[in-house]
């Protein structure tokens, strides 16, 4: 049975509020520009610590870009309660280790799955160690990840750390919309591909197949502006 996990969201929150508490967050952040709109509306209700592990970031120049817009973003954002910033070790050695056997599958399948865990699980433990209330992730908020993949991963995660996962779909409600906003407005850095080298090849290849086709269509006399359909 689907879940509506933003209606979980909801109703967690209205629960807090009407407990008069405000909870603390470990809100493990995969780049700036995707925890933007998840910071702008979490930060009225939760006091969080934003935590950076995402060592599937390639290469180590990148990581380091998208750390700093990270901490730049959260100095800009004004909040209702504060936000602190954590940044995690970069292992990237425990992500080939991971990924191993699986680089060939395609963005989306199980390599993804097991990188979900993999930061999550981190997640988790640092949530323990700070004794936070909840831990979630701003990996929701693409259209491109699995939210029934991420909240099954994080409610597990709940009952092996002791750690309440706050369950979440943060594209929903127009989310995802609202962060490419945010992210115009702040002038952030926004990257083309997901973080890892397999996420990295496969963009690289499909920008490279799409130019490719677009030199074709030019060749055979095709406009390049097509036709709008009527439908």
């Amino acid at each position: 049975m689907n879940q509506n996990y933003q209606k979980i969201l909801e109703q967690t929150i209205q629960k807090n509020e009407e407990e008069g508490k405000v909870p603390t967050l470990l809100l493990h952040s995969c780049c700036a520009p995707c925890s933007s709109y998840c910071l702008e509306y979490l930060s009225n209700y939760f006091r969080i610590m934003v935590y950076y592990y995402n060592p599937n970031i390639y290469p180590e120049e990148e990581y380091a870009k998208r750390t700093v817009e990270q901490q730049e973003f959260i100095r800009k954002l004004p909040a209702k309660y504060p936000i602190s910033f954590l940044e995690g070790a970069y292992e990237k050695e425990k992500f080939y280790e991971m990924a191993r056997g699986l680089e060939d599958v395609k963005e989306g399948g199980e390599r993804c799955f097991r990188c979900y865990e993999l930061r999550l699980r981190e997640a988790a433990k640092v949530a323990k160690e700070h004794k936070m209330d909840y831990f979630t992730t701003t990996l929701s908020i693409s259209p491109l990840k699995n939210a029934t993949k991420l909240n099954e991963i994080g409610a597990a995660l709940e009952k092996e750390y002791g750690i309440a996962y706050l369950y979440s779909d943060f594209k929903k409600k127009n989310g995802y919309k609202r962060s490419v906003e945010l992210s115009k407005e702040y002038g952030m850095y926004r990257q083309y591909y997901c973080g890892c080298v397999y996420s990295k090849n496969q963009r690289d290849k499909e920008i490279a197949e799409q130019k490719e086709r677009n030199e074709t269509w030019h060749s055979c006399g095709v406009e390049d502006s097509p036709k709008k359909q009527t439908s």
